[in-house]
């Protein structure tokens, strides 16, 4: 699902990144008086009364800051007021409106995208100090003292009002796929190359997502989307900020929203950067099923076939489950099996075994391999179920669930993978207790 994307925005040392580890519950931006600290988006998941949603924590904005960087933290910034949904325009009470505050307030205005004005550093809860700060021309300021949590759950209530509902990209009845991976990997060309060939028939609609389309087609007679990928942003976006070189969030947000998820990588570079291993680990961790799509492969390498997918084993261990097809989307070498790669990783994920095959693939693991003992007492798994598909979770009763340590997991998981195609997509092992309910995964 869609979360909605919240981006903290102020000058600096206004308390930014202490009300941004105050609404995640824990100490993520680094906090320090001196100005520059953050200069990075930095963001996080957050909750509050039913809505999740991401938080981002930006640097502060200031044209007279002598820091090296803030020529940087300025577009940084910029690019997270452009995707946000919402905007926390954090001020300090105690100093009022500053030169600084007027420039970021302009910049704000510009935007058009909703903005709550928050006046911190309140620890006596003035609330005729923030009187002035309606000179900003941004509505209603609201008092907030993030030290003392004064404040914050009228803060969070007010963001969450401004929330608009998505339920669009829910109505499509199509596998979302999302393709994702650094910039200059040949993202769009994939696009390209997708919905123009001639097995793909188009529909023309237009996204209803602020900055993005989502493009209906048809593969195999089946109903797919591309879910917010490279290339299919409208122009205006592009012009206004590099959103391509900056797209964590962007990734984020089309890894959430779809059903499988194309991981591209180019063939033509002599190494798998930081940067794709991290794309590769977030589809990892929110449980997509994935295809990794190796392009670029028409350019010379001096690595073979062989070596690049030993390369790929090594730096994507977490996932040796992916699917894996080497293509060149410029000339369109192999780029028509993609689909069929994708359906085979949705397909994996959406499977559905019997108790009965469980407790037999159970049975033959315990039997090659006994659960693990500590102080004389051995784990006993007693039942498994399977409790939800995409991705495949198998709930397991044990006697004592801390006695299932990690690596035994892992070996479970390999012995019904052995049994069981579940290549592209990723397990989800649930170990419960005694008195647990099976469905509250």
């Amino acid at each position: 699902m869609y979360k909605p994307v919240v981006a903290i925005i102020g000058r600096p040392n206004v308390g930014k990144s202490t009300f941004f580890n105050k609404i995640c519950g824990k100490r993520i931006s680094i906090v320090d008086d001196t100005p520059g600290v953050t200069r990075d988006r930095i963001y996080a998941d957050a909750e509050w009364s039913g809505h999740s949603f991401s938080l981002v924590d930006t640097g502060g904005l200031d044209s007279k800051s002598e820091d090296v960087f803030k020529n940087d933290i300025k577009k940084q910034a910029e690019i997270a007021i452009h995707e946000a949904d919402v905007i926390v325009f954090l001020v300090d009470g105690r100093v009022g409106i500053t030169p600084a505050d007027e420039e970021v307030a302009y910049i704000l205005k510009r935007s058009k995208t909703p903005v709550v004005l928050v006046v911190n550093k309140l620890d006596n809860f003035e609330i005729e100090k923030t009187y002035e700060f309606y000179g900003l021309g941004l509505g209603d300021p609201m008092p907030l003292s993030v030290h003392q949590a004064k404040g914050i759950g009228d803060v969070l209530d007010k963001i969450i009002e401004n929330f608009k509902e998505r339920d669009d990209i829910d109505e499509i009845k199509a596998t979302k796929v999302a393709i994702v991976g650094r910039p200059n990997v040949g993202k769009s060309s994939l696009v390209n190359r997708l919905i123009g060939t001639e097995r793909v028939v188009v529909s023309d609609i237009e996204g209803t997502t602020r900055d993005s389309v989502l493009v209906p087609f048809k593969y195999n007679k089946k109903e797919y989307a591309l879910v917010d990928t490279a290339g299919l942003r409208r122009q205006r976006s592009v012009e206004r900020v590099s959103i391509e070189g900056y797209s964590v969030l962007r990734t984020m947000s089309s890894i959430d929203e779809a059903d499988v998820v194309i991981i591209v990588v180019d063939g033509s570079q002599e190494i798998i950067s930081e940067q794709d291993v991290k794309v590769a680990g977030y589809v990892h961790e929110a449980g997509k099923p994935s295809v990794v799509v190796v392009n670029k492969w028409d350019i010379k390498s001096k690595k073979s076939k062989e070596e690049f997918k030993a390369m790929l084993d090594e730096s994507l261990s977490f996932m040796s489950y992916y699917k894996c097809i080497f293509v060149s989307a410029l000339t369109g070498a192999s780029t028509g099996q993609i689909m069929e790669k994708v359906e085979e990783s949705y397909q994996n994920a959406s499977k559905r075994i019997t108790t009965g095959l469980l407790n037999d693939l159970l049975h033959d693991a315990i039997l090659n391999f006994e659960p693990p003992a500590h102080n004389g007492v051995r784990a006993k798994i007693k039942y498994i179920t399977q409790a939800s598909t995409n991705p495949p979770t198998f709930v397991l009763f044990v006697n004592d669930p801390k006695l299932i340590n990690f690596s035994y997991k892992r070996y479970l998981e390999n012995k019904f993978r052995e049994r069981v195609d579940f290549s592209g997509s990723p397990i989800n092992l649930v170990i419960k207790g005694k008195g647990d309910n099976w469905w509250k995964v």
